[in-house]
């Protein structure tokens, strides 16, 4: 009876645990113009990409996000069509099954031969641990144009892939993490890719 604490306490720490799937890396890459010093400083309006829906509620809360970072680095927010600057935003989030390389029955066989003799071993394993879970793949790009003169100041775009049952599988959480990642370091160094955890 003593020891039923530890048993619920052990049982516990293994669910929690268990809800806690990996978050991988996110993958970022940033290029910007010679000269960076109009960066960060003015207005600025975050207007969907061409070719990009606008009006999603996906795209909003990502916007909401690149807008808060844009804040933090000194931008003053400017609504669309309005603002010294545009921040372009494009958004890619797709979910595939991952390929499974091996199937559910191996088998494998080993030897070895010596002066005491030979030997011939067999061994056969079963994959139980069922389908692997669905991929969630996010990229987020966003072009800083100036806009009077249309000159690209800065360009990042940032991607990672998660399980679906990672807390990052769904927008909010995922919209907040890959912009701050994004905008870490801004502006960065031009074509370099970096891994932000």
């Amino acid at each position: 009876m003593k020891l039923l604490p530890f048993v619920l306490a052990a049982l516990g720490l293994a669910a929690l645990a268990g809800c806690v799937a990996p978050v991988g890396p996110v993958q970022v890459t940033r290029f910007h113009a010679a000269d960076i010093s109009p960066l960060g400083k003015g207005t600025i309006a975050v207007e969907p990409a061409p070719g990009t829906d606008g009006k999603s509620l996906e795209w909003q809360t990502y916007q909401i996000a690149v807008q808060r970072q844009l804040a933090l680095l000194g931008y003053g927010e400017a609504v669309s069509g309005q603002g010294s600057q545009i921040a372009q935003l494009r958004l890619s989030r797709a979910v595939t099954d991952p390929v499974r390389r091996d199937g559910p029955v191996s088998v494998g066989v080993g030897g070895s031969t010596g002066s005491y003799g030979s030997g011939l071993g067999i061994g056969l394993g079963f994959n139980l641990g069922g389908k692997p879970a669905q991929q969630v793949q996010t990229e987020l790009g966003v072009m800083i144009r100036d806009r009077a003169t249309g000159q690209t100041l800065w360009e990042g775009r940032a991607s990672f892939t998660v399980d679906s049952h990672s807390p990052l599988a769904s927008t909010d959480l995922a919209a907040a993490k890959i912009s701050e990642a994004l905008f870490k370091g801004f502006p960065g160094q031009s074509g370099e890719t970096i891994e932000v955890k």
